[in-house]
């Protein structure tokens, strides 16, 4: 993945990660919907988080599995990535 993560980023990980098809352009536009509206539940997102960190050689914490919104999530991750931390 180049540049920043996106929804799109998100969408697809949720696919390959936890078996999940979101709509990305649906997620971005609904900024208040919750995971659990998609489809995701918390051990899908533990995929997710997983599948983040190794893609980025990165750690996110437990925030990370703790986000409740898709929109949460992305900015996280970018924090994080952009960061390093």
């Amino acid at each position: 993945m180049n540049g920043p993560f996106g929804f799109d980023d998100l969408a697809a990980l949720m696919k390959s990660a936890a078996g999940i098809t979101a709509d990305p352009v649906e997620m971005e536009s609904r900024p208040d919907a919750e995971f659990a509206d998609f489809g995701l539940d918390s051990l899908g997102l533990m995929a997710v988080v997983g599948e983040v960190e190794h893609d980025h050689n990165t750690p996110l914490g437990p925030d990370a599995e703790r986000c409740k919104t898709p929109h949460e999530f992305v900015s996280l991750v970018n924090s994080q990535i952009t960061s390093g931390v």
